[in-house]
């Protein structure tokens, strides 16, 4: 049951496009992109930028690496949940270190889709298909 969940389903708006919207559609991506089900990756995404409002690189950020295993366990995504906790961390603090948290700020410093592809790729953590699920939905708004 490899379902494809979409932005819409977790209530994440991409139109109009703004950096909320944005970040939390790769939090959402970032989640589904493991060996994970679906419905428990959505079911993180919603423990962590709803329950608990960490849905900015920033706010993200600020949490301990023990906070975020505690939401993931929650949420039951427990199979990777230290390294998922690790990744998390460190794509929050490079995406506020390199790219100000936003990325819109990404975007611009690529040369075209292809070179945001890899740009994204270079966070930690984000594999082919994070990349995969993120494009599905945010290239008609970005390029």
């Amino acid at each position: 049951m490899n379902k494809n969940v979409s932005a819409h389903d977790l209530h994440i708006s991409l139109d109009p496009v703004t950096e909320e919207g944005l970040f939390k559609w790769l939090l959402a991506s970032f989640l589904m992109g493991k060996r994970i089900q679906a419905e428990i990756a959505a079911e993180a995404f919603r423990v962590i930028a709803d329950k608990h409002q960490r849905d900015t690189p920033r706010k993200l950020a600020n949490c301990t690496h023990r906070q975020l295993v505690a939401m993931l366990g929650e949420a039951h995504y427990v199979r990777y949940d230290e390294t998922t906790a690790e990744r998390l961390l460190a794509l929050a603090k490079k995406l506020n270190e390199e790219y100000a948290g936003k990325i819109s700020n990404i975007v611009e410093a690529s040369a075209d889709q292809a070179d945001f592809e890899r740009r994204l790729a270079e966070f930690e953590g984000i594999g082919p298909k994070t990349v995969e699920i993120f494009m599905r939905e945010a290239a008609r708004v970005l390029f």
